[in-house]
């Protein structure tokens, strides 16, 4: 009797395995209509007969953009299924990031997929931060490699204050979400209330009202 509750405890566990994964791919590709206004989850498929090799190319990560966001001193190029439509249902993407002097790509989540980044140029200080609490971090060089599990906050921070750096970033979901900490709860339209804020980090409402107007874009 053991022995055949075991089995179907075995058999369960496959099962739920089977349906917790995402659906295998019933065509070759299923490139992304960004037109449509059907909501799946995901994108609608557009005719593959009309799929072209533009659905599924993008030059934007060969050269860094500019930098503008002057707090941050950094900047991120997705490449992801907005901006290459052909990724969609093949459950990967890519992001190039490039950090001035001392840039940083601040406290963060992806909420859908887990991010391994490869350095191009330059050092980071890199780390997550597990659900105890507990600081998982370290120095990268050019040609190192490291990886932020899925949903763990993360950042990464240029140390150096005469260099840029430079990574390549890979994830393991076609639109992997981010959401900074900081933007989140500060910026959110329509706000989110003083008093939430300031009990959640022990700090008055006009300290609120600083960094509130110090991480609103000005006009």
């Amino acid at each position: 009797m053991a022995e055949i509750k075991a089995i179907l405890m075995v058999l369960l566990a496959i099962t739920i395995g089977v349906f917790a994964n995402d659906a295998d791919m019933l065509q070759d590709v299923c490139v992304a209509d960004l037109t449509s206004a059907t909501l799946v989850n995901g994108f609608v498929c557009k005719n593959s007969t009309l799929a072209s090799a533009e659905d599924f190319f993008f030059g934007g990560i060969a050269q860094p953009l500019p930098i503008t966001n002057k707090i941050l001193n950094s900047i991120v190029t997705n490449v992801n299924v907005e901006k290459v439509p052909g990724l969609n249902t093949l459950g990967v993407s890519m992001a190039r990031i490039d950090y001035g002097p001392g840039g940083l790509n601040p406290p963060h989540i992806h909420p859908r997929a887990t991010e391994i980044i490869f350095v191009l140029t330059g050092q980071l200080n890199v780390g997550f931060i597990t659900t105890k609490n507990v600081l998982i971090s370290k120095t990268l060089n050019a040609g190192e490699v490291f990886v932020f599990p899925r949903g763990l906050v993360h950042f990464q921070k240029n140390p150096s204050k005469s260099y840029p750096a430079s990574v390549i970033a890979g994830f393991n979901s076609q639109l992997p979400g981010t959401q900074q900490f900081a933007a989140s709860l500060f910026t959110a339209k329509p706000p989110v209330p003083n008093e939430v804020l300031t009990q959640a980090f022990n700090i008055d409402s006009y300290l609120v009202d600083n960094i509130r107007a110090g991480l609103t874009p000005k006009a």
